[in-house]
């Protein structure tokens, strides 16, 4: 189009005059800064720097300092308190002194009185603060937030009630909760940090922040950032997000060291050392001949693993069935933790049972001792060693040291089984730790004794180290039951010693190889148990995971909505249950699946239907009508009117429930707006125009319901996930794990014929659950199911699908 010259002069000036304008803005700009008085001048350097302070303390690293530095504080906290309680108890101990029975009330009573406040104070402030908390996370890792587990109050629960119980002795320890605490305090200080920058008020950054507090949660316990690092991975994560490894690294290392650091300030050491340091050979730590000892250990460590998770999962369950029948020691927390309590205090009381399992040590005690790079003994006989050494516990008049290990390791083995199915904080890893730390120790032991000069290797002569052994089986029994490699690490981390990795990781891979084939880790099966909402790993020797189809377990009646749906069909759909997303097809004879809407979508599509109907139809409505009761004798006497339409749309809810119950089809808007009490007195006069008006409310009311419903307002989706329905189940479970779903739809040629879910899935894997809780695979199940399967009693859903399968 041609432009003439005088508009060409108009379009000119209109752009210098903007200019001009612009370039006057920015003069007065300028005059305006320059002419600002000296205080305006510092109020304007003033808000600068606290822009600049903000986005400063806002920063990814100054976060992670922090959190490493809180968990640090609460870690140091925790073990100089424990230790206050466990130097009571000894003095107490040693005040009764004069008589035995004296002591034993003193031994037994102050445990008493600690456990029962410990699980008084955590079921009473927060029921949340118990167990371990690692099974939680995971399951919030993996999708389910739950909430309730990440705030300040079980927080202060966790901690005040975790300090308690280690303070009575009893055989759990406090990296599980710890790992717990890590999270709460990552998810709250992501609260507190959203003040400064709004990148925290993100809920999915948030939530890969509790990965970071698992990995601080370990380093503070053990200073082994490493280890701390891996163990996330491992436990939390099924999947892991690559971004998150500098995150949880830098947080655990400044953690760790704030840990080491601060027993230096308080001058209870002299520098920073391994927690668990040891003065092993350097030049030689092992030989080649023992090698295959150590692959045996691993392997003996993962029968072993497997089987206290059995033991485990076996008493969790006769538990929740006595709760169930709400049987007298399960009517509150306090008597079954009595219980246990007494009962342990009692076997270890040091002059009675417990002098055959060195009952005065503790934990921390015990580990040294089994540590120590000295051999306890020379055909059996314990050395003599100063009364104020670790190692003269171990020393008994009647009894060699393989007995006095042999009844430790069976005895701590039941006990912490029995003890983290209390209502109490308490975690595994330590129990574990030290019970495998003894199995190396009585190893190391015999080698010892049945070669007491050592192996001779091209005529050097190489002593064999029985606190190696120990080291090397903590680690495998911790492998065993976590079912993680990560335990090797921190064992290195913890006692120092790098010169045993190879041995260390040959023995914690076997360990997990044989108890991954037997049980499910200790983390999985409180899953299983408390039937959280997570998807469990699939077992290895499986075949038919990769035989078994999406079509052989996916659900086929799905509920969906069509491009034709009435609002009639909507309420419908709506009312039948609590899907969050419904499919949308283009029709139900076609199915071909054009996305998926949610359930708010579908309720936003109401309420707008409703003031639609508010501001247009209101003159649709016959004039007002009065109906008048009278009611004598006592009873109420009041006057019913209705009014119009109007009136009464406007009166409309906007919640879900009501929303849906107004439009149901059972209820018919004439019951909910002009609904007349069942009153018998009324006026013969007014039936026949009551009978009308309600006549006419009808009629429009099931054109309202009839109407089409047009999804041009409503947010669809327009590509849900979608599986063929020959996706096998490995790489079913690999989609959901890696994506987080919850759901899927299956497709064949583009149409819909079924969905998948969490339930569906989990089914497939494990098979049918009993009513009375979960199913745990016995011991050598798995060599059991390679046998005949014509003898199984049970057969799991994997192998009826897969026999359905070969038979079509």
């Amino acid at each position: 189009m041609a432009v003439d010259g005088t508009d060409e002069n108009n379009l000119e000036q209109g752009i210098y005059t903007k200019d001009a304008a612009r370039l006057g803005k920015n003069g007065r700009r300028r005059r305006s800064l320059s002419d600002l008085s000296s205080s305006q001048k510092c109020g304007a350097w003033a808000s600068h720097f606290q822009r600049l302070f903000v986005s400063f303390i806002g920063a990814d690293w100054i976060y992670l300092m922090l959190l490493g530095f809180i968990m640090a504080v609460l870690s140091f906290t925790v073990d100089i308190f424990v230790d206050l309680f466990t130097e009571a108890h000894s003095w107490i101990y040693n005040l009764a002194d004069s008589h035995v029975v004296l002591q034993y009330l003193a031994w037994v009573t102050y445990s008493l009185f600690l456990m029962c406040f410990a699980a008084g104070f955590a079921n009473m402030m927060s029921i949340q603060a118990t167990g371990s908390g690692i099974p939680e996370t995971k399951t919030s890792l993996r999708g389910v937030m739950l909430q309730e587990y990440f705030t300040f109050r079980t927080l202060v629960s966790k901690v005040i009630s975790l300090t308690c119980v280690l303070g009575s002795e009893l055989p759990v320890g406090k990296e599980g909760p710890f790992v717990h605490v890590g999270s709460v305090c990552a998810a709250l200080l992501c609260r507190f940090m959203s003040l400064f920058s709004g990148i925290y008020k993100n809920k999915a950054r948030n939530e890969e922040m509790l990965t970071v507090g698992c990995a601080v949660g370990i380093s503070c316990c053990f200073a082994a950032p490493i280890g701390g690092a891996l163990f996330s991975l491992e436990v939390t994560s099924m999947f892991f997000v690559a971004r998150n490894y500098w995150r949880g690294f830098l947080s655990a290392t400044f953690g760790a060291f704030i840990f080491r650091l601060l027993p230096v300030w308080n001058r209870q050491e002299e520098t920073l050392t391994a927690l668990y340091a040891t003065k092993y050979r350097l030049d030689f730590p092992f030989d080649l001949y023992e090698l295959p000892i150590f692959a045996a250990m691993g392997i003996l460590c993962g029968f072993g693993g497997a089987f206290f998770v059995y033991l485990y999962g076996k008493i969790s369950l006769f538990v929740k069935k006595q709760k169930a029948k709400n049987s007298f020691l399960m009517k509150n927390c306090f008597l079954y933790s009595a219980l246990v309590s007494v009962l342990i205090s009692t076997l270890t009381f040091p002059p009675g049972f417990g002098q055959f399992m060195g009952g005065r040590l503790t934990k921390k005690d015990s580990l040294i001792s089994f540590f120590d790079n000295r051999t306890w003994s020379n055909h059996g006989i314990v050395a003599d060693f100063d009364n104020d050494d670790h190692l003269a516990t171990w020393k008994h008049p009647q009894a060699n040291v393989f007995i006095i290990l042999s009844v430790f390791i069976i005895m701590k083995f039941w006990m912490s089984a029995l003890s983290i199915t209390l209502p109490i904080p308490c975690g595994s890893f330590v129990p574990i730790f030290v019970i495998g730390a003894a199995f190396g120790r009585l190893v190391g032991e015999g080698l010892a004794t049945l070669f007491p000069d050592g192996f001779n290797v091209d005529g050097h002569i190489y002593h064999i180290v029985p606190g190696a052994y120990a080291v090397i089986g903590a680690a495998a029994l911790a492998a065993g039951v976590t079912h993680t490699i990560s335990t090797g690490v921190i064992m290195m981390e913890l006692t120092g010693q790098i010169n045993y990795t190879l041995p260390i990781l040959i023995s914690v891979i076997l360990a997990n190889m044989v108890s991954q084939s037997l049980q499910p880790s200790i983390y999985d099966t409180a899953i299983r148990i408390k039937k959280l909402p997570y998807l469990p790993m699939l077992s290895w020797g499986h075949r038919e995971k990769y035989n078994i189809y999406v079509e052989d377990f996916m659900k086929r009646d799905v509920r969906y909505i069509t491009l034709n749906s009435t609002y009639r069909d909507i309420i419908k759909i709506l009312r039948s249950g609590n899907l969050k997303t419904l499919p949308l097809v283009k029709s139900a004879e076609s199915m071909l699946l054009l996305g998926s809407v949610e359930r708010v979508q579908l309720l936003g599509l109401l309420t707008q239907r409703m003031q639609h109907l508010r501001e247009d139809n209101a003159s649709t409505m016959p004039v007002r009508y009065k109906v008048r009761f009278q009611v004598r004798h006592g009873e109420y006497e009041c006057v019913y009117m209705v009014k119009p339409l109007k009136f009464c749309i406007m009166m409309w809810p906007v919640d879900e429930e009501e929303i849906t119950s107004v439009y149901d089809s059972g209820l018919n808007l004439k019951k909910f707006f002009c609904s007349r009490p069942e009153i018998e007195a009324m006026e013969d006069d007014s039936d026949a125009e009551d009978d009308t008006i309600l006549l006419e409310i009808e009629e429009w009311e099931e054109q309202q319901l009839v109407e089409q419903v047009t999804f041009s307002s409503c947010k669809i989706d327009p590509a849900p996930f979608q599986l063929v329905e020959h996706t096998s189940l490995h790489k079913t479970h690999t989609m959901f794990s890696v994506l987080n779903l919850d759901y899927a739809y299956v497709t064949s040629i583009g149409r819909l014929i079924g969905a998948v879910s969490l339930k569906e899935l989990r089914e497939a894997i494990e098979g049918c659950t009993p009513a009375d809780g979960v199913r745990l695979r016995p011991v050598l199940s798995t060599f059991r199911d390679r046998g005949v399967r014509g003898t199984m009693t049970e057969t799991i859903a994997l192998h009826q699908l897969l026999e359905h399968q070969i038979s079509r």
